[in-house]
């Protein structure tokens, strides 16, 4: 019998896992959605470069905690965010949970 906690679909496991490959397209997709979602609530104008790195965790869909290089609009140059977004893929739903500057 498997033990529960070796199962990543354990739900009750919960636990973060590196994203192995940071460079698959499906993760710019969603910086970009979080991004753009930030923009419209925000009144803002970041402009998304590329996905530095990032974790993800199995809940019933997957929560992505990505952090970013993101061009704030204003020419002073890169700066690094944190994005954390809920997605359920084969229900064609994103849910951005937050957006912060990091440095």
């Amino acid at each position: 019998m498997e033990n529960e906690e070796d199962n990543d679909d354990f739900v009750g496991g919960c636990e973060w896992k590196p994203i192995e490959d940071i460079k698959d397209p499906s993760l710019e997709v969603i910086a970009k959605f979080a991004i753009s979602e930030y923009n419209k609530h925000k009144d803002s104008r970041l402009n998304f470069q590329t996905v530095v790195s990032g974790d993800k965790q199995l809940v019933g869909g997957i929560n992505y905690r990505l952090v970013l290089n993101v061009n704030d609009g204003c020419n002073e140059g890169i700066k690094i965010y944190e994005v954390e977004l809920f997605e359920q893929a084969w229900n064609d739903y994103r849910d951005l949970i937050y957006v912060k500057p990091i440095n």
